[in-house]
């Protein structure tokens, strides 16, 4: 039975149309790619204009027949009230409705529009499928965070299961708790390990100390998919040895699409089939091939929310080898997070603040951003910029989320700022920790 097909089918998404759709973009020649792509590109934009109130006041100076005439949206214009930027007739019932990640520091609701969430879910079967992987039937390993709540928990385990995975929480990742990863790896054929760079990485060097190859203890293993933070050449080096597998690169954003895919030739290819991205300069202006710039993305089939010109806070450049059909990422700048080390000797992965987040994330953007930063071994910082002052409750449920999630003990202070340092690339980092 294809569990994984069914449980999206339930949900209203038409993953077999999307498949469909998914192979006739892809089968399109070059010329007729490129035809297709300018005529969804116009597509989208004016079915906002018309349709979307908060796009038509966002871009009132757009002019459909000149692409560079639209302007680029960041996080910043979406963080309102979702209802505000809801296209006609949709509604937070009858769309996909998720939070982002709040890593770069500006968190916000968002909505897709069903077909376009099933065009996402196809597009990541098929990158997944290069290696072998089938959603119905391949196990996966993954290593994420979930929810503690009693709720949130056993949602996320429900899940799970329809989704042929086992879960490894990212928020202790001590050598205790990689011996009970390790001996579940023994007793269980994975097909594939998927999750969080940073606690996969910790898992390896686990392995290295005890001079163990993961294939050699579970020889189902496949391939090894790592996501949402930078994976650097060291690391990738590390994990091949130690998982004797392959090791494979995704990039994506929660409110977008899956963005690109280390191919089986090593290459990091982006998705042109649903996304159209753009690298463009402090202007706003489009840079070559092989330039480095930000990375502004438009979401091609979201009908619910517009992501057009979206700029995403990374900095990036496409290949000289790049072409409209098959475009090459080959450097992508930020997306790194530091693990947290505590008075205890646990350590959890800077991801585990993603969860955490969730406290000060609120409908209206009454928080805009957000930095957390350790100073100590029991010394964290919430640095924030807001409309009004946290209040005492607010800072107290935080703290508590912190203490739960992390360990008792430990030490939480709030400052609100006017505006928050940015690194180079423009992106705000959310953990950063001074003790090393």
């Amino acid at each position: 039975m294809r569990l994984f097909d069914f449980s999206l089918k339930f949900n209203g998404f038409e993953i077999d149309k999307a498949k469909e759709a998914l192979s006739k973009i892809q089968s399109q020649s070059d010329e007729d790619f490129i035809t297709h792509i300018e005529n969804q590109k116009k597509e989208i934009v004016s079915y906002h204009l018309e349709h979307n109130v908060f796009y038509k006041n966002f871009g009132k100076s757009i002019d459909v027949d000149d692409w560079e005439s639209v302007p680029v949206m960041t996080k910043r214009h979406l963080q309102q009230s979702l209802e505000k930027r809801l296209s006609d007739g949709y509604t937070t019932k009858n769309t996909y409705i998720n939070k982002t990640s709040g890593s770069s520091g500006d968190p916000f609701i968002f909505a897709k529009d069903k077909w376009c969430h099933a065009l996402t879910w196809a597009e990541i079967m098929n990158r997944f499928g290069w290696f072998d992987i089938d959603f119905n039937s391949s196990k996966q390993a993954r290593f994420y965070g979930i929810p503690l709540d009693k709720k949130g928990y056993y949602k996320e385990r429900l899940k799970d299961w329809f989704s042929n995975r086992y879960r490894f929480s990212v928020f202790d990742l001590s050598d205790n708790t990689f011996e009970n990863v390790l001996s579940k790896f023994k007793s269980t054929n994975f097909d594939y390990i998927n999750g969080y760079t940073s606690p996969i990485v910790q898992f390896a060097k686990f392995l290295k100390r005890k001079n163990v190859v993961l294939k050699t203890l579970c020889p189902s293993l496949k391939v090894c998919i790592v996501t949402s933070e930078m994976l650097f050449d060291e690391d990738k080096t590390l994990l091949e040895t130690q998982f004797g597998i392959p090791v494979v690169n995704e990039y994506g954003a929660s409110e977008l699409d899956l963005i690109a895919f280390q191919n089986t030739e090593d290459q990091w290819q982006v998705n042109s089939e649903t996304l159209y991205i753009e690298i463009l300069d402090d202007n706003d202006n489009i840079l070559p091939y092989g330039q480095e710039g930000r990375i502004v993305i438009t979401s091609l089939y979201n009908k619910a929310h517009p992501f057009i010109r979206y700029d995403i806070g990374d900095i990036g450049i496409l290949s000289e080898e790049s072409t409209l059909q098959k475009p090459i990422l080959k450097k992508l700048i930020g997306r790194t997070n530091d693990i947290a080390r505590l008075p205890s000797g646990k350590t959890a992965a800077g991801l585990t603040f993603y969860y955490i987040t969730k406290s000060v994330i609120e409908n209206d953007g009454y928080v805009s951003e957000f930095v957390i930063e350790q100073s100590e071994l029991d010394a964290f910082k919430i640095k924030y910029v807001s409309k009004n002052a946290l209040s005492y409750d607010e800072k107290e449920t935080i703290s508590k989320a912190m203490i739960q999630y992390l360990e008792p003990g430990i030490s939480i202070t709030f400052e609100r700022v006017v505006k928050l340092d940015r690194s180079k690339s423009g992106k705000l980092k959310q953990f950063t920790s001074f003790i090393n």
